[in-house]
């Protein structure tokens, strides 16, 4: 996936670090990375299983669509 569009269109529940990366005009091992040292700084819920980063797509899409800012999430 190299779009917002693409991400909107999958059918996948999670996204993996390499599917968000091109979106947010970033590298997926920084986004690896952050997840693992400070998840809440990325803006959208990421579940880490070891080295596996798993970012639930709609958690994912409402960031982008700017809808989680400012709102705490449980």
């Amino acid at each position: 996936m190299t779009t917002l569009a693409e991400v909107e269109q999958s059918s996948a529940d999670f996204l993996l670090a390499k599917d968000i990366a091109p979106v947010l005009h970033a590298d997926a091992h920084s986004i690896r990375l952050q997840a693992r040292e400070d998840p809440a700084a990325l803006g959208f819920p990421v579940i880490c299983i070891g080295t596996r980063l798993l970012v639930p797509r709609e958690g994912f899409l409402r960031f982008c669509r700017g809808l989680n800012l400012g709102e705490n999430q449980e």
